[in-house]
C-alpha cells in the first residue's frame, strides 16, 4: 500500500528543456526544470490539462523522475512555470 503524500510546494520554477509530442496536434511538456539550486529531469508524462479562467488560461502537467511525482502549472498569460506539488512516486517503492 502505497502511503505517499502530495507535498504542496508552489514555488516558480525554470523549465530548462521541452519534448514535444504529435498527436492530432504538436504539444509540448517539460522535459527539465530547475528550482532551489536543484535539476530534475522527467522521464515520462502523466496527465496534461487545461483550465479556463474567464479570459487565462492555465495548463497542468504531471510528470515523473521514476522516483517522484510532480505537479506544474503553467500560466500562458503569465508565461510562468510553477512547481505545485510533488510525492514519492509508488513505483520507486517496488
Amino acid at each position: 500500500m502505497n502511503t505517499s503524500t502530495r507535498t504542496n510546494i508552489n514555488k516558480e520554477v525554470t523549465v530548462t528543456s521541452m519534448f514535444f509530442r504529435n498527436g492530432r496536434r504538436l504539444q509540448g511538456f517539460p522535459k527539465r526544470i530547475e528550482f532551489d539550486g536543484n535539476e530534475r529531469t522527467f522521464v515520462e508524462s502523466g496527465f496534461h490539462f487545461l483550465v479556463r479562467k474567464g479570459q487565462r488560461l492555465v495548463e497542468y502537467f504531471d510528470m515523473t523522475d521514476g522516483a517522484n511525482n510532480y505537479r506544474l502549472r503553467f500560466d500562458s498569460n503569465e508565461r510562468i512555470w510553477t512547481l505545485v506539488g510533488m510525492s514519492e512516486s509508488p513505483r520507486a517503492l517496488a
